[in-house]
């Protein structure tokens, strides 16, 4: 599979129709996010290991993900989990910034190193529990869950604007993407599709 392929098959071959989001996935190097014995995997429709039982997901979710968002160049984005660095990239060619958390210190550390090499300026990285989010930024246009709780918590819903979405994989071995959107304070749920993802732990791990 090449950059193009995955583009043709697994992009807008599954219906990702919004052109920003398919010239983002274009753009951003999923090679680069990856581990050297994966690489020739880079752009086949799979997760990916990434080390300390977590993966990359693949470029389809990464897109409906991305493009349920509804992203726009003036959102300012949370991203709770960041794992490769991948998703990270992708949303911040698309807004404004992207705040985003990570419980893992070493993989903190590579996409911190990644991110950087790539140039890419508008994101800020945390170590931390991905349940705290980031109250010190809120309110947020975007808030993306990359790993499975088996609700919502609270804190995050509470730092999503009035107006904002929320894309996340729920539950616990059945999963579900939901999107939810905050209008007038009340929260509004649609379920997308099936997914599985690793599921969202709390805590930190520091080495």
């Amino acid at each position: 599979m090449s950059r193009d392929d995955m583009i043709q098959y697994d992009i807008l071959g599954r219906g990702i129709s919004n052109p920003l989001v398919i010239g983002a996935m274009y753009e951003v190097p999923r090679e680069k996010f990856i581990e050297n014995s994966q690489k020739k995997h880079a752009f086949d429709d799979n997760p990916l290991p990434i080390g300390h039982g977590q993966t990359i997901s693949q470029p389809y979710i990464v897109a409906l993900m991305t493009e349920l968002c509804s992203p726009d160049p003036e959102d300012i984005a949370l991203e709770i989990g960041t794992g490769s660095g991948y998703q990270t990239a992708v949303l911040a060619l698309l807004t404004k910034h992207v705040y985003s958390v990570e419980r893992i210190f070493e993989l903190h550390q590579d996409a911190e190193k990644k991110l950087s090499s790539m140039n890419i300026k508008n994101v800020t990285l945390y170590h931390r529990d991905g349940y705290d989010g980031v109250p010190e930024a809120a309110p947020f246009d975007i808030i993306m869950i990359t790993s499975a709780p088996v609700e919502v918590p609270e804190s995050l819903f509470s730092q999503l604007k009035n107006g904002g979405r929320l894309v996340a994989p729920i539950g616990s071995l059945v999963q579900e993407l939901i999107l939810y959107k905050k209008e007038n304070g009340k929260i509004s749920s649609e379920t997308i599709c099936h997914v599985q993802f690793v599921p969202m732990i709390k805590g930190i791990i520091n080495n």
